[in-house]
């Protein structure tokens, strides 16, 4: 039998914390909270929970969830967000998981909630992501946003876990467009990090090619009005970061300001 962590990084999720935690808990034997010094209640109901918790000042999203992992006594580690919930499958999938382990990765599926509808299309599902894993075995990638976990050995067998991570994702439109310019700021800075450079036709043809591939495409229209939104900001996300990559490669020694994660 396996000992599992699960690992967890905050800034003011005073309204999702407990709901995370208490999925959790029935298969996690540990539970670590890397907190951004949060100025609400989200520190006080993990500790609540018996969650270990850690204060760092946030930088950048895979640097973040780098140092949780770190911090975690076991080698399996359970990775989710605080705005996440573990499905009963996904549960029951975990414990069998933890008497005889198969495999030393497994993917797991997401479910998005946006504005309270699930999306089952749009290109948000199944989006299958490598979420418990050993972590002696695989690591966190250099990503400053949308950041996974790798396997860093060859030949390693990746199983898959019956269930849904569901993803409560944005309560309003609001929410998501405030959550593009935080995106958009750290895929930029991680672009020119890189070395990437964006062409003018790309800023004016990419992200009209984003919204009919989700929304046609990957069938964002069988998910109705809220379907439309999303390939939009998807659409328009990309506008927003391709723009921030040209602006800031135009100028290298331009001061970009410090992304701040709300």
């Amino acid at each position: 039998m396996i000992k599992i962590s699960s690992v967890i990084i905050t800034y003011n999720e005073e309204h999702n914390i407990a709901r995370c935690i208490e999925s959790v808990k029935d298969v996690a034997d540990e539970i670590i909270l890397v907190d951004s010094y949060s100025d609400d209640k989200t520190v006080a109901i993990a500790e609540s929970y018996g969650a270990k918790v850690y204060y760092r000042h946030f930088k950048d999203f895979g640097d973040q969830k780098a140092f949780a992992i770190a911090q975690a006594s076991n080698d399996y580690v359970l990775s989710i967000d605080a705005d996440e919930v573990l499905s009963d499958e996904l549960r029951e999938s975990i414990r069998k998981e933890k008497l005889q382990p198969r495999f030393e990765a497994y993917n797991v599926n997401i479910l998005a909630n946006y504005c309270g509808q699930w999306i089952r299309h749009c290109g948000w599902y199944p989006q299958p992501k490598l979420r418990l894993f050993n972590k002696r075995i695989c690591g966190i990638n250099a990503n400053k946003v949308h950041e996974s976990i790798v396997v860093k050995e060859v030949n390693i067998k990746v199983g898959f876990l019956d269930g849904n991570i569901l993803h409560y994702s944005y309560k309003t439109i609001s929410d998501h467009t405030k959550k593009i310019e935080l995106y958009s700021e750290l895929a930029a800075r991680n672009a020119i990090e890189q070395g990437e450079r964006i062409w003018l036709i790309k800023i004016l043809l990419g992200p009209t090619w984003k919204f009919i591939y989700n929304f046609f495409l990957r069938g964002g229209f069988l998910d109705g009005y809220l379907g439309y939104v999303i390939c939009k900001n998807i659409a328009y996300a990309g506008f927003i970061k391709y723009v921030k990559i040209k602006l800031y490669s135009r100028n290298m020694q331009q001061s970009i300001p410090e992304p701040v994660p709300h």
